[in-house]
């Protein structure tokens, strides 16, 4: 009988895709012990990360559940809400839980909400004692090092629970089911521009990228600009008469293939940067440092990083900068991103031909 683990990562939809390889090592029981032979893989998300968890190859069942310590704003934490979680893992019989956290995250409340539910077999990094919440649990600075990509940091937990990559998967991000977007970005080679973050202080400035845009296309690129249905004024602002502006006409699968077709993706430290690993595109990567780039970088895609990352708001995790005038990104000029993107271009042609950028 083929085992039902429950991967957990309850954050944003970048957070899951970096969740990815993680997920097909569990789905593909490569290991030893409990976790050598493949495993029906429940993931638990977030709203946030509920349409990455759709795209993430290993994933046979899904579960969304507003976590009242990691969404936000929060919800109330109810006797309600935590009977929610614990009847449907009930429900699916789940045999086995892997908690994916991020550094400043603890596993245990979940872990006891699991337990609750029955949950026999529970995995998860975490700094405090876990008494009977965790039967494997890795210290973290300790049983692995936290300077670490995120990527890296989810596949040793999962290695831990037993579970590795199968022979031939390099590790880095996938997602399935890429759809074809000819019909709205055409045929001709283009740049990608996604100008928006959840988070403010992740934010090059509207008006940088807008320049950003019109240098590329006076440089003879076609330049496709992306954004949520919230977002239309910052894309119409930032597309101008010389890109073409496609905010609010994507969900995320929709914006996997257009970032799949395109030579180059320009955006800050936010979802799409990981879509754009997941489908193989490189990345200028518009990255404040209020989390370290070491581990939320765009993760095994060719990248050009720029911001200050020693600026003052390094590691605050602010949302709103702290920084008058929020220096760490207003300093990278548009002909920066205009350069890097052509240092991308010129390294990655022989890699993957079928993006290389014409002229027009």
């Amino acid at each position: 009988m083929t085992r039902r683990v429950l991967v957990a990562r309850l954050d944003s939809a970048g957070d899951v895709l970096l969740a990815g390889p993680a997920v097909r090592a569990i789905a593909g029981g490569g290991g030893t012990g409990v976790g050598a032979r493949p495993a029906g893989v429940i993931l638990l998300t977030g709203p946030q990360g509920e349409a990455a968890g759709a795209l993430l190859p290993g994933v046979t069942a899904q579960f969304t559940w507003e976590c009242p310590w990691i969404v936000h704003p929060a919800p109330a934490a109810s006797a309600a809400l935590m009977q929610q979680l614990i009847d449907f893992v009930r429900a699916a019989a789940v045999d086995e839980a892997v908690i994916l956290t991020s550094f400043h995250q603890s596993p245990l409340p979940l872990a006891l909400a699991l337990r609750l539910a029955g949950v026999p077999l529970i995995t998860g990094a975490s700094t405090d004692y876990a008494g009977s919440l965790l039967d494997v649990r890795l210290r973290p600075g300790e049983d692995f090092p936290e300077d670490q990509p995120e990527a890296e940091r989810a596949l040793a937990i999962a290695r831990a629970a037993g579970y590795l990559l199968r022979p031939g998967d390099d590790g880095r991000l996938r997602v399935k089911d890429v759809p074809d977007v000819t019909a709205l970005v055409g045929t001709e080679p283009y740049i990608a521009v996604h100008p928006g973050a959840a988070v403010p202080s992740r934010r090059w400035p509207a008006l940088h990228h807008a320049a950003a845009v019109e240098l590329l296309s006076g440089a003879g690129y076609r330049v496709v600009v992306t954004g949520s249905a919230g977002e239309t004024p910052l894309t119409a602002t930032v597309a101008g008469v010389a890109g073409l502006d496609l905010g609010g006409e994507t969900d995320l699968a929709t914006l996997a293939g257009v970032v799949a077709g395109a030579s180059v993706l320009i955006t800050g430290n936010t979802g799409p940067a990981h879509l754009a690993a997941a489908t193989g595109t490189p990345v200028v990567s518009l990255f404040s440092p209020v989390v370290q780039a070491v581990r939320w970088a765009p993760y095994g895609v060719p990248l050009e990083l720029l911001g200050d990352q020693n600026a003052l708001c390094r590691l605050s995790r602010a949302r709103e900068c702290p920084v008058p005038g929020h220096p760490c990104l207003t300093s990278v000029s548009p002909e920066e991103v205009a350069e890097a993107v052509d240092r991308l271009l010129s390294g990655v042609s022989s890699l993957q031909t079928r993006r290389e950028v014409k002229k027009r």
